[in-house]
């Protein structure tokens, strides 16, 4: 039993007219009786009572009837849900961004979409960078956008821009007026950072193992935001992402080009070789990989 069937029965059986069923279909006569045949055959027996006059629904024909016409309406729906879907009037996609990204520059992004396909609903995870490669490769979400992964990782990353940590100190602080300062001045501060595991805590602990030693450590944070507020008030100095400048500037703290050494690490876009994208997941891709990214508030 398939729909095209279905189809040609309930036609037949709402009009009790093959003439008229014929015009509706936009089928022979013959195509028309074949069809109903072979729905029949595949049933196991009459649906239809044919005479030279009148045409009149078999007991069976009068059950399958109402299943019929409900099957066709999910197929209905079915079919129009997918279309809808596939050219994007319709839509969900969920993507996982750590904070500094997603408080920072992904809005921007999300505007340039949301007015392209207005009605495809877009679900943001902000999370640090491990759960952001944790929900793309356990197919939480079908995009993410982090720090580029180890050498070895299954996920596919794709650069969106180079970002360079930057300093961020108080307004009023000695070090709020140099164009630049090294870490070894940041150092001698007392020093805020995010709590592990974060990718930015790790990166910069290692970035100055070598030169510094280990970082000493005054306060700690799960939240950027704290941290900026932290550093305005006048608790210590830290460093973070130069996306974050913008925001480090609205909680009252002020960023400096930060160098000895020198930190900096791609962010991009992640996603899972192997899993096909929704056609929303893969109309999101397009904009994220094509939009003309700048960094807030830079530092010349």
């Amino acid at each position: 039993m398939n729909v095209r069937q279905l189809r040609a029965f309930v036609a037949v059986a709402q009009a009790l007219s093959f003439a008229q069923a014929c015009e509706r279909l936009h089928l022979s006569q013959p195509a028309l009786s074949l069809t109903i045949k072979s729905l029949e055959q595949d049933l196991g027996g009459a649906l239809l009572a044919r005479t030279t006059r009148s045409v009149s629904l078999t007991p069976e024909g009068e059950t399958l009837l109402p299943l019929a016409r409900r099957l066709l309406a999910d197929w209905d729906n079915a079919e129009e849900l997918l279309r809808q879907r596939f050219t994007l009037q319709r839509g969900n996609v969920a993507i996982a961004a750590m904070p500094s990204f997603a408080g920072n520059l992904l809005p921007d992004a999300l505007r340039v979409f949301r007015d392209r396909h207005p009605q495809v609903n877009v679900t943001v995870h902000d999370v640090i960078n491990e759960q952001v490669l944790e929900m793309v490769q356990h197919r939480r979400v079908e995009l993410g956008v982090g720090f580029e992964p180890h050498a070895h990782s299954v996920l596919q990353f794709t650069p969106l821009l180079l970002d360079r940590f930057v300093a961020v100190v108080a307004r009023g602080s000695a070090l709020a007026e140099r164009a630049e300062i090294t870490w070894q001045q940041l150092l001698d501060e007392d020093f805020i950072a995010l709590q592990r595991p974060s990718a930015v805590r790790l990166l910069l602990e290692q970035s100055i193992l070598e030169q510094h030693g280990r970082l000493t450590v005054a306060f700690e944070s799960h939240q950027l935001s704290t941290i900026g507020r932290m550093v305005a008030s006048g608790l210590g100095v830290s460093a973070v992402p130069s996306i974050c400048q913008g925001q480090m500037h609205e909680l009252g703290a002020c960023c400096v080009a930060l160098k000895s050494p020198g930190i900096e690490r791609q962010i991009g876009l992640l996603s899972l070789p192997e899993h096909k994208l929704s056609a929303a997941a893969q109309a999101l891709k397009e904009v994220l990989i094509h939009y003309p990214w700048a960094v807030p508030g830079s530092i010349a």
